[in-house]
C-alpha cells in the first residue's frame, strides 16, 4: 500500500516549490516522517514547519548543485519541525530571570459590544499608547475594565492609525469578508520580484551551499531573524544592523542569533546611512523588515539598493502585506492570528494562541527560501530580485491546508527533559546556553552554526 503520510507532506513541500517555479521535482530525495498533531492544536504546524524546512534543503541543495553537480538528500520530522518553532520557548541559560516575552498586559480583552480584543504591548510604546486611549494605570485588570467601556473597532482603527498594534479578535468566515483578506487572498506565499538586469554571478567556492554569500540583516523580533538564522545554517556570512536607540527582547536575540555577527547603525545619522551603503556595495542580500515604507523613507528601497548594488537580493517581511487598507499598519504573529480567525478557532470560547509561533517561523523560512531561489536564479541568469514574504499570506496558506483528524487535545508539549536529542550547548557572550539544534538533515552538507549568538552592536564598522 503507499504510503500515505509521505504522500501528503510529499503534496504540501511540492506545492511550495512550485509555487516558486519548480517543475520538476525529484522527491525521492526527500523524506518527511511523521504526522500532526504533535502540539495541541487543530492546525497542521508541524507538517507545515517540515514542508516548509524540506522546501529550504531542496532548494539549498540546487544551490550545492550549481558548484558541485552533486544533489542531497533532505530529511527531516514533523515532531522536530513542531518543536522548531518554539525554538525560544527552549532556550535555557544561567540567567533564566531575562527570559520574559510577553508583557503582563498584552493579550486578550473583552469590549463593550462583547467582542475580543488582543492589544500586543509588549515595547514600551505600544504599551503606552494603549494606556493613553483606555486612560487607565499599567494594571491588567484595570485595563480589562477600561477595554469594556469601548467599542472593538473604534479602540482597532485608533491603536493601528497611531502605530500601536492592537487587532479584533475575527472568525474565520468574518476575516474572509474583510477587505484585507480580500486584497491579499491570490497573492503567492513567496514573490520574487526581478528588480534589474545584472550579469550572472557565480556562486562563491566554499564548503557549504551559502559559503561567502554575504548577508544584511535588518530585521527584527522573530520572523526576520529566523531568516537570517536559516541562511547562517547553511554558510551565510549574516550580519545583523540593529539601531542602538530600539527596544529589543533579550531572549529572541540569543535566540535568533546563532550565526550572526551584530553591528549598530542609525539610519537617522547621515554617517551611518553612508556606512550602510558601504555595506550594500559588497552585499549578496540585503532583509528588511522596518514599518512599511520605512526604509524608502531613509533612500533603502529596493529601488535604491539594487541602484547601489545591480546584483543584490532584497528581501521584505511585513505583516499585512503591500496591498490592501492594512498595508501600512504594523503588526505581529500573534495578532495575525487573532485577526485571520486562527486565534478563535485554536480556543475554546475564549481565543487562545497557538502552541507555537507557527507565522514568524513559517514566514521566515519562506523568506530563506526566497532568498536561496533568488540566489540560484541569479546564478544562472543574473539580475537583482525583490523577495516579499508576509505573516497574513502565510496565515492563510495555513488556514487552507485543513485540520488534523486525530484529537489534538490529547497532545502536550513536551519539556526540555523529554527532547534532549535536540539540544546544543554553547558559550555565548550571555552565558553557557543551551538552545535547539537545527531539525533539517541533509546528506552532504548538514544545517549548523560556527558562531555562537553575540550581543547587539558588538560589530564595529
Amino acid at each position: 500500500m503507499p504510503d500515505i503520510t509521505k504522500s501528503h507532506n510529499l503534496i504540501v513541500c511540492t506545492s511550495i516549490l512550485e509555487s516558486i517555479g519548480y517543475s520538476h521535482i525529484d522527491t525521492d530525495r526527500i523524506e518527511i516522517y511523521g504526522t500532526d498533531p504533535i502540539l495541541p492544536t487543530p492546525f497542521f504546524i508541524g507538517e507545515a514547519g517540515a514542508s516548509a524546512l524540506a522546501a529550504v534543503g531542496y532548494v539549498s541543495s540546487e544551490l550545492w548543485a550549481l558548484k558541485t553537480n552533486s544533489r542531497q538528500r533532505i530529511e527531516i520530522s514533523v515532531k522536530d519541525a513542531a518543536l522548531a518553532q518554539r525554538s525560544h520557548h527552549y532556550l535555557t541559560s544561567l540567567t533564566p530571570g531575562d527570559f520574559v516575552f510577553w508583557d503582563t498586559i498584552s493579550g486578550f480583552y473583552q469590549t463593550q459590544d462583547n467582542r475580543f480584543i488582543q492589544f500586543h504591548c509588549n515595547f514600551p510604546h505600544h504599551k503606552q499608547g494603549v494606556l493613553d486611549l483606555l486612560g487607565c494605570k499599567d494594571d491588567k485588570e484595570d485595563v480589562a475594565r477600561a477595554a469594556k467601556t469601548f467599542q472593538a473597532l473604534y479602540m482597532e482603527e485608533t491603536l493601528q492609525s497611531s502605530g500601536m498594534c492592537a487587532r479584533i479578535v475575527r472568525s474565520g468566515e468574518e476575516w474572509k469578508n474583510h477587505p484585507q483578506y480580500q486584497a491579499i487572498k491570490d497573492l503567492p506565499i513567496i514573490e520574487i520580484i526581478k528588480l534589474g538586469d545584472s550579469s550572472a554571478q557565480k556562486l562563491p567556492e566554499g564548503e557549504r551551499p551559502l559559503s561567502g554569500i554575504q548577508v544584511l540583516d535588518l530585521t527584527r523580533i522573530i520572523a526576520g531573524p529566523v531568516c537570517g538564522k536559516t541562511l547562517a545554517e547553511h554558510g551565510a556570512d549574516v550580519l545583523l544592523i540593529t539601531s542602538p536607540h530600539l527596544p529589543f527582547i533579550r531572549p529572541l536575540v540569543i535566540d535568533t542569533g546563532h550565526g550572526k555577527k551584530a553591528a549598530h547603525l542609525d539610519l537617522n545619522a547621515l554617517e551611518d546611512k553612508e556606512k550602510l551603503k558601504k555595506l550594500v556595495k559588497n552585499a549578496d542580500i540585503f532583509c528588511q523588515s522596518y514599518r512599511p515604507y520605512g526604509l524608502c523613507e531613509k533612500g533603502f528601497s529596493p529601488e535604491d539598493v539594487s541602484q547601489i548594488n545591480p546584483s543584490i537580493i532584497y528581501v521584505t517581511f511585513d505583516a499585512y502585506t503591500h496591498l490592501g487598507p492594512w498595508s501600512m499598519d504594523h503588526g505581529f504573529d500573534s495578532l495575525v492570528q487573532s485577526a485571520t480567525g486562527i486565534a478563535l478557532e485554536q480556543g475554546d470560547g475564549f481565543p487562545e494562541h497557538l502552541p507555537a509561533q507557527s507565522l514568524d517561523y513559517l514566514t521566515g523560512y519562506f523568506g530563506a527560501l526566497g532568498t536561496m531561489e533568488a540566489l540560484r536564479r541569479r546564478a544562472i541568469h543574473g539580475g537583482s530580485y525583490h523577495v516579499r514574504v508576509s505573516l497574513v499570506k502565510t496565515a492563510k496558506w495555513l488556514w487552507d491546508l485543513g485540520r488534523v483528524t486525530s484529537d489534538f487535545k490529547e497532545c502536550t508539549i513536551p519539556s526540555r527533559e523529554e527532547i534532549p536529542n535536540l539540544f546544543m550547548d554553547i558559550e555565548s557572550d550571555f552565558s553557557s546556553l543551551k538552545a535547539l539544534r537545527p531539525v533539517l538533515k541533509m546528506s552532504e552538507t548538514p544545517p549548523y552554526y560556527t558562531s555562537p549568538p553575540v550581543f547587539l552592536g558588538s560589530t564595529k564598522l
